[in-house]
């Protein structure tokens, strides 16, 4: 099945079909969210015990505890997949240990003006400038009240079951600035999201990185974020695990910075990273949808650029916290060694986004397979004896 998709769907959605990577997108989750409403039906009930047979790989040594949260596996679906969470039902059949829901904001807002998603194949990246389009706080709320609470926390569940989640699989919910809303307000703004949806995630992320919405990297700054953080763990009273991502392009200094808050505000973690606005040593020149140089268009890379500097950050994150601090380590991951060079650097779990869209759905299992292996040859007994390694040699 990997190989059916790299050789025939791949080059058809890239190339041949010149289809619009964000329509295509939304074939995609319109599919799944399909196979999640109507998933007693006898045929989609096959074809999800297919897709767990031929995406899932369970073994004890991939499993950790983390903020009193169970993780099956250390690789996570990437937020920005599934914004407003209509698939939430499907995710572990495709193998994840978990999945982070959003960015959500707490206004519904369009996003930017399309075209706004470029495939970038030649260097094995994505130019995105979505600007945080969803349905907003509200209806993800009913959204996940109405299917995955009951579904995926219920007693009622069914572990045995390939046909139905199991009822450990763990969601975050990553929440943004509404577009909307003034940069004096954001704390206000995240704050009313949180207050909507802190019953139904698992873990949250607060995210002030993306590159897609007007002064958001300016609420990394110590003020700004302090009241944020503030707010939020006013209202949480440290009952929900809640993270910061981070943008890849931030001096050294403002990452300390953001540690020293995050100590502060007894924050549970930190993603690394989001997008990058820089546009050093890509092949692509030209966007050939909008036949303006890539230099010239706005958003934020994904993919392989990212590789290097991600986990770069994740050393640096590890080696300023002594280890203490999980870090989620994203950007760049399209294989089993680019998973175990961000575990070793220092993350606890690790999450995919445009890899998983150029390797295929086969990519995770395949991520999962090649740790085992790692761990077998270096005599490890569980992933977490291989978190920061790197600085133990």
């Amino acid at each position: 099945m990997v190989n059916i998709y790299r050789s025939v769907i791949l080059p058809i959605l890239f190339s041949g079909f010149k289809a619009d990577p964000e329509w295509v997108h939304h074939q995609v989750l319109s599919i799944l969210n399909s196979m999640d409403t109507y998933s007693s039906n006898q045929p989609i009930g096959l074809i999800q015990t297919m897709m767990h047979k031929s995406f899932c790989l369970e073994d004890t040594r991939l499993e950790q505890t983390l903020w009193g949260l169970n993780f099956k596996n250390p690789v996570g679906l990437a937020a920005g997949y599934d914004k407003d969470g209509v698939a939430i039902n499907v995710w572990p059949r495709l193998g994840f240990g978990f999945a982070e829901i959003g960015t959500v904001t707490f206004h519904q807002q369009p996003g930017n003006p399309q075209p706004r998603l470029f495939r970038l194949p030649v260097d094995r990246a994505v130019l995105n400038r979505m600007g945080f389009n969803n349905q907003g706080a509200t209806a993800l709320a009913i959204r996940l009240q109405a299917q995955g609470k009951i579904n995926l926390r219920s007693p009622s569940t069914q572990e045995n079951t390939s046909l139905m989640p199991p009822s450990f699989f763990l969601y975050g919910i990553n929440i943004g600035k509404s577009k909307i809303t003034s940069l004096e307000a954001a704390a206000t703004d995240y704050l009313s999201s949180f207050q909507l949806l802190k019953d139904w995630g698992d873990y949250f992320v607060v995210n002030v990185s993306s590159p897609n919405t007007p002064g958001l990297r300016s609420l990394q700054n110590v003020d700004s974020l302090s009241k944020i953080l503030s707010a939020l763990q006013a209202e949480n009273k440290g009952v929900k695990p809640i993270l910061i991502k981070v943008a890849p392009d931030l001096e050294t200094e403002a990452i300390t910075a953001i540690i020293e808050i995050i100590k502060q505000y007894k924050i549970a973690g930190i993603i690394a990273t989001n997008t990058t606005i820089k546009r050093d040593n890509l092949q692509t020149k030209i966007i050939a949808k909008t036949g303006k140089p890539v230099t010239e268009e706005a958003g934020g890379i994904s993919g392989a650029p990212l590789t290097q500097r991600s986990t770069k950050i994740i050393k640096f994150i590890w080696q300023q916290t002594e280890g203490k601090l999980p870090i989620i380590g994203i950007g760049g991951i399209f294989t089993a060694e680019d998973a175990w060079d961000k575990i070793t650097a220092g993350a606890s779990l690790i999450q995919v986004y445009t890899g998983w869209v150029y390797q295929g759905p086969g990519m995770v299992k395949q991520i999962l397979q090649g740790l085992l292996q790692k761990l077998d040859e270096r005599g490890l007994n569980s992933i977490s004896e291989a978190i920061g390694l790197a600085h133990k040699n």
